[in-house]
């Protein structure tokens, strides 16, 4: 007979604690071997990335100022208005000078890791670039202005400016673009990049920061519209749900690596009308002016000014068991 005495109640719950404690322990190893075995999915010993918490943060607070009484707080009049725009800055200023001296150490972790003394100078970097911003934000305002008015010129169904400014997507991603685009003008590394990806995921809306877009630009309804990084678009151009202007083919250098900064995507003139689900390839690709693109066309060339292209009126059947109805 054995003389091992069986354990349980609180004996048994503790010896199985102890070797899920142990199992965890064993995993934890394991994963934490894979980051030496795969060091490029982690970012282990750099200085730290900009935060994509406290970017989005800095997206709500920039839209307070852009767009005063249409966010968060109300009852602001031209008698409190500097009070509010004046404490957002002095915020402003503290957090993006941080998030754009991390976004400064990211870009040059390859040449050497931050050292303190190394920081403070992409902080005092940072700061003169918040500046360079801030300095940005009235002409910022003017264009979006002129955004606001295409908007409600574009859209039968929008009652005035308002219903715009607090109802519709198209508005939150085409800010956002134009606020990445301008600190992409100021060589701002990464951010830019994580403010368009947040009004991806918050829009459906994929705007690339380095798109070159003109005045007066609307997306109506929006879902699933993507803008590559080497479009260009002129003035009082409306794209609809479902637009994709993007590239035909990515070219490879001569050691098979896809080559960067070309221009890969299509570029529209003026006055240019896009219909839902068209899809518009390629970098040598021009919509001239005045041109309509239909509905879930495909276009890998070129157009003249004032062309409309359009896919020809297919024939519905509607069929009953095996006999048509028409």
């Amino acid at each position: 007979m054995s003389s091992e005495i069986p354990l349980s109640g609180p004996q048994q719950c503790k010896s199985e604690s102890q070797r899920h404690q142990a199992s965890l322990a064993e995993l934890a190893g394991k994963l934490c071997r894979s980051y030496i075995d795969v060091p490029s999915t982690h970012h282990l010993g750099h200085c730290p990335l900009p935060n994509r918490q406290v970017i989005a943060e800095v997206i709500a607070d920039l839209f307070e100022v852009l767009y005063p009484g249409f966010q968060r707080r109300d009852r602001l009049n031209f008698d409190n208005i500097l009070n509010l725009v004046g404490d957002t800055f002095e915020r402003l200023y503290e957090t993006l000078s941080v998030q754009f001296s991390r976004a400064f150490c990211h870009g040059r972790r390859q040449d050497t890791h931050c050292t303190p003394e190394r920081m403070d100078s992409l902080l005092e970097v940072g700061r003169e670039k918040v500046l360079a911003f801030f300095a940005l934000l009235p002409e910022i305002r003017r264009q979006l202005a002129l955004d606001v008015e295409a908007a409600y010129v574009g859209d039968p169904a929008c009652k005035g400016p308002e219903e715009f400014l607090i109802c519709y997507p198209g508005l939150i991603a085409v800010t956002v673009y134009r606020l990445a685009h301008a600190l992409l003008e100021l060589n701002i590394p990464l951010i830019p990049r994580l403010m368009t990806e947040w009004a991806h995921s918050r829009t459906g809306i994929d705007i690339h920061p380095g798109a070159k877009i003109g005045h007066h630009f609307f997306i109506d309804h929006g879902t699933g519209v993507v803008i590559g990084e080497t479009c260009e678009i002129g003035s009082w151009v409306k794209l609809y749900q479902g637009v994709t202007l993007g590239a035909l083919s990515f070219p490879k250098d001569e050691h098979g690596m896809l080559e960067r900064g070309t221009k890969r995507h299509p570029t529209l003139g003026d006055n240019v009308v896009v219909y839902a689900n068209a899809t518009i390839l390629g970098g040598q690709t021009v919509i001239g002016s005045g041109s309509v693109i239909g509905s879930s066309v495909w276009l890998i060339h070129s157009v003249e000014e004032n062309t409309t292209v359009m896919i020809e009126k297919p024939k519905l059947v509607v069929r009953s068991g095996d006999k048509p109805l028409a």
